[in-house]
């Protein structure tokens, strides 16, 4: 899966998304990295272009999408 680099947020370093499949990756600057489960490419362009990802990841990605925990990259 293809990914960015964020910059200017505190907790999140990578973000990708595989549309095919409806998974978000996202690494945080812990080095720990999760797969979010059917999420839309809609919503994971809203968060790219979100102010604050901490923000968004908080308000609309957390508790609402079925997540798993990769091992560390």
């Amino acid at each position: 899966m293809k990914t960015c680099k964020i910059k200017n947020s505190s907790n999140i370093s990578e973000i990708g998304h595989n549309e095919k499949k409806n998974i978000m990756e996202i690494t945080f600057h812990n080095n720990k990295t999760y797969h979010y489960y059917r999420v839309s490419k809609r919503v994971y362009e809203a968060f790219l272009k979100a102010d604050s990802k901490g923000k968004y990841f908080h308000a609309r990605i957390k508790g609402v999408y079925a997540y798993k925990k990769l091992e560390q990259k």
